[in-house]
């Protein structure tokens, strides 16, 4: 008896001439699937949907400068772009460790890398959030360079259901890991007016922060919902369209309070001081390390503590200055254009 083939299994329909939901842009889904509609897209300067183009790849390759065999770490795996490069300079006999809190697209970049061929072999991926990097070294041992990209991979901005963004209505979620913790609209509704402004303040250095605080605890106050990411722009658009404030102006001040909220439900700030802390003991004497910022708060962070680690003479060398993406990339990638990229070396 031969063998029954398997069923074959259509994609599901649509109506209409494009999809509308998330689900069933297959494209989305599986986008390596479908490099002509790649290409096409990034031609215009965009980056398709489902897919994220690393930042500053060259600049951190140069800096980091990973040599065969080689052990390393890239704390924030995402998509994995920054990954596969690095993976091949280390090979062979080389070790890279990768971490990210993601349950939904660790898996996908775990096995899109290892169809590449990097498997367990070269490629330790560990779900789990960075700032346990000394977790990683007591298996690992000293580390001879350490990546971090603290941006939010493009997959995540993509998918509505993530509500890291404003464009697309969808549930105020924003939580990095989406099985643990509260959400941004769990999270507003225990928060006072005065508690609000903080958080846009400190987070994100939102210059209306006291006019959309007060919008958005009026409306709660009122009983009106802000639970899905419409509701949230709107209360935004509300109280800045009474200042008489430009479309442009009011989209620059939804990314930020989107972003300071995220950053308050992911605790990001104290992610990357506790990793901060750990990371002088974690690279080896001359070890590298790389970090991608793109905004003032973590890029600050970042670079206070690189000062210390300089004036104490734990780093040899900080970068007097952070490398910015060039004009090439940032037209092709306009996501790249608020890159800051700063780097130290550990004494020997």
């Amino acid at each position: 008896m031969e063998d029954e083939k398997p069923k074959h299994v259509r994609r599901v329909r649509y109506s209409g001439t494009h999809p509308k939901n998330f689900k069933e842009k297959y494209k989305e889904q599986n986008p390596e699937l479908y490099p002509e509609d790649i290409a096409k897209v990034m031609e215009r300067g965009q980056t398709p949907a489902g897919m994220h183009r690393s930042i500053c790849v060259n600049e951190i390759l140069e800096i980091l400068n990973p040599q065969p065999g080689e052990t390393g770490l890239d704390a924030t795996l995402g998509y994995g772009g920054h990954s596969m490069e690095l993976l091949k300079k280390i090979s062979p006999g080389g070790k890279l460790y990768a971490t990210d809190v993601d349950p939904i697209e660790l898996p996908r970049t775990t096995e899109r890398l290892a169809k590449q061929g990097f498997g367990e072999n070269i490629l330790r991926v560990r779900k789990m959030n960075f700032s346990s990097i000394d977790l990683i070294v007591s298996e690992s041992g000293p580390l001879d360079f350490v990546l971090a990209d603290l941006g939010l991979s493009s997959m995540q901005i993509d998918n509505p259901e993530r509500g890291f963004t404003f464009k697309v209505d969808g549930p105020l979620d924003l939580r990095l890991n989406p099985n643990s913790g509260k959400t941004a609209a769990a999270l507003l509704k225990t928060y006072s007016q005065e508690e609000i402004e903080e958080i846009l303040l400190i987070n994100s250095d939102e210059p209306h922060y006291e006019a959309i605080a007060r919008s958005i605890s009026a409306r709660m106050k009122k009983g009106i919902a802000i639970e899905t990411t419409f509701q949230l722009k709107d209360a935004i658009t509300d109280a800045l369209d009474r200042m008489n404030m430009n479309k442009d102006e009011i989209r620059k001040s939804c990314q930020r309070t989107f972003q300071a909220l995220r950053i308050e439900v992911n605790d990001e700030f104290k992610a990357l001081e506790q990793f901060l802390d750990k990371l002088p003991d974690a690279l080896a004497q001359g070890g590298r390390v790389a970090i991608l910022a793109f905004h003032s708060g973590e890029d600050r962070r970042v670079k206070k503590a690189f000062q210390y680690f300089y004036r104490e003479g734990i780093f040899s060398e900080i970068s007097p200055e952070p490398v910015r993406a060039s004009a090439q990339e940032c037209f092709s990638n306009p996501r790249a254009k608020s890159a800051k990229l700063r780097w130290g070396i550990k004494a020997k």
